[in-house]
């Protein structure tokens, strides 16, 4: 993924009117992220703990989704997997992850999820960048990294067409 400037991740949001993706939070360490690295950008809310965010580019634009958490999640003694990046980590590493639809359908108050790394730095854990807290690992594959990624971008498209629906 390219380097994108704040105002362009405002825009770029699908489930969430002007006002709301005014207010969100940005990084500020945008001109630090290791773009090279990122299949897409994705981040947490520090104010709002059950908030995070995804901005990816597809066909030359950048599309961004708001996600939520479905309340607290706690007393996970198991491992979860992420759909994504195929990492397991321990206790509430994984998160479902829903984003409200676009349109009418989320106005209605309809949504998909999936379940993701908690800090939403997929990317990193795929390229080997980042390791998940002790209990948690990368699923050994014999897929090459770009053919990972190509797994990862799909799933990640087919959940942001899931939105549109």
């Amino acid at each position: 993924m390219k380097a994108v400037t704040e105002q362009a991740i405002r825009g770029s949001f699908v489930n969430c009117s002007k006002g709301e993706a005014k207010r969100l939070a940005v990084p500020r360490d945008l001109d630090e992220r290791p773009w090279d690295d990122l299949d897409f950008l994705g981040w947490r809310d520090p104010a709002a703990p059950d908030r995070g965010y995804a901005v990816v580019e597809r066909d030359g634009r950048l599309v961004g989704v708001a996600l939520r958490t479905p309340g607290q999640q706690r007393g996970h003694l198991h491992r979860g997997m992420c759909s994504l990046c195929l990492t397991t980590h321990p206790g509430s590493g994984v998160s479902l992850m829903t984003a409200r639809k676009a349109g009418k359908a989320g106005r209605e108050g309809n949504s998909a999820g999936l379940y993701i790394c908690a800090d939403l730095q997929c990317s990193l854990y795929l390229r080997g960048k980042k390791t998940p807290d002790p209990g948690g690992s990368r699923i050994s594959e014999s897929l090459t990294l770009e053919e990972q990624t190509a797994r990862l971008t799909t799933k990640l498209f087919d959940f942001l067409d899931s939105l549109q629906g």
